[in-house]
């Protein structure tokens, strides 16, 4: 039974990881080809007579949309079937892949690329770790979840004090606070796959809810992590 029990876990962690690295992938090749394409680019800008710019209905929809799709999926995953799980989530990696071109015209491809590798080496690392160890991860869990809000309150803050301090300080915590939620993450979606449900309709769900929160810890991780690594063009 234990036996049974420890693939049925692996087969499930190994589930998640594929359609975190599916998503991934698809907000890799959309970002790319929105940083290098300045058509794409501009669709979600509306350029004014004295060629300032501000986003369009497209461009508000990229940004706001994700929101709403988190929204939707965290706690409306029980009425939703299967099928609208996986097309939210594959919509939502594009609208991200969209949001985030803007990094290919701040900073060099070069920078982006070794930041890629540093962040895939860090998260790697986590998640080895918190599926390996045996330290009950959840009082860190809140914690960092207690960290995390106090960072998107102190990012907001900053919006208005413009402070290069505070957003030196901000870029810091949310390094380690993203490393720590991965492993975080992780062992929690172990001990959700040791429970060994049969349901495939639910545990496709479970899959992508779980692969979206390793999803957020690799991207915040990476965007955090580009503001010290990443050189500007």
């Amino acid at each position: 039974m234990h036996n049974s029990t420890g693939v049925l876990s692996n087969t499930f962690v190994a589930n998640v990881f594929l359609w975190m690295f599916a998503a991934l992938g698809i907000t890799a090749l959309t970002a790319y080809l929105f940083g290098t394409t300045p058509d794409l680019m501009m669709s979600m800008f509306s350029v004014r007579a004295d060629g300032s710019a501000s986003l369009n209905l497209l461009g508000w929809i990229v940004m706001l949309a994700p929101l709403i799709i988190v929204f939707v999926m965290s706690y409306g995953m029980e009425k939703m079937k299967a099928s609208t799980m996986i097309i939210l989530y594959i919509v939502y990696s594009i609208l991200m892949g969209m949001s985030l071109g803007f990094i290919f015209l701040a900073y060099t491809g070069a920078s982006i690329t070794k930041t890629f590798v540093i962040t895939a080496g860090m998260f790697g690392l986590m998640a080895f770790l918190g599926y390996t160890t045996k330290t009950d991860l959840t009082k860190m869990g809140s914690i960092l979840l207690m960290g995390l809000f106090g960072i998107i309150l102190a990012s907001v803050v900053n919006m208005f004090m413009h402070s290069e301090s505070l957003d030196y300080i901000v870029s810091i915590i949310g390094v380690i606070i993203f490393t720590g939620l991965t492993a975080y993450d992780v062992q929690k979606i172990k001990q959700i796959g040791m429970l060994g449900l049969d349901n495939n309709e639910t545990m496709t769900k479970i899959s992508i809810q779980a692969a979206l929160s390793l999803y957020l810890d690799f991207i915040n991780l990476f965007l955090y992590l580009l503001r010290f690594f990443g050189k500007r063009n």
